[in-house]
């Protein structure tokens, strides 16, 4: 694929990553610090993005560059994991680390 395809690419996930989390354009752009034609033309895929503010942009929209640039999340296990932890109840967060203790042999 070319360069412009896959820009094209990663401004498409950014766009539908902001509009799930219902901002416009110029929240984006304000938070990170950038103008709204930058958004736009990264949205478009128009123009790169650098990589300092493609940290911002997902940290923003809570997404991985992972995800941003490939479509695709490399999660390591321990991410993973981390990731489904956020749900769980405070006791089911005691049942799991003593689950942990007993796989380490620590009870």
């Amino acid at each position: 694929m070319s360069g412009n395809g896959l820009l094209k690419e990663m401004g498409e996930r950014i766009y539908a990553a902001r509009k799930t989390q219902n901002m416009t354009q110029e929240q984006l752009a304000e938070k990170i610090g950038v103008s709204t034609q930058m958004i736009s033309n990264l949205e478009l895929g128009k123009k790169a993005i650098r990589p300092e503010n493609l940290v911002k942009v997902c940290a923003v929209l809570n997404i991985s560059a992972d995800y941003a640039l490939s479509g695709k999340e490399f999660c390591s296990p321990a991410g993973t994991l981390s990731q489904k932890m956020v749900s769980l109840s405070r006791d089911e967060l005691r049942l799991l680390e003593d689950i942990i203790n007993y796989m380490h042999g620590k009870k």
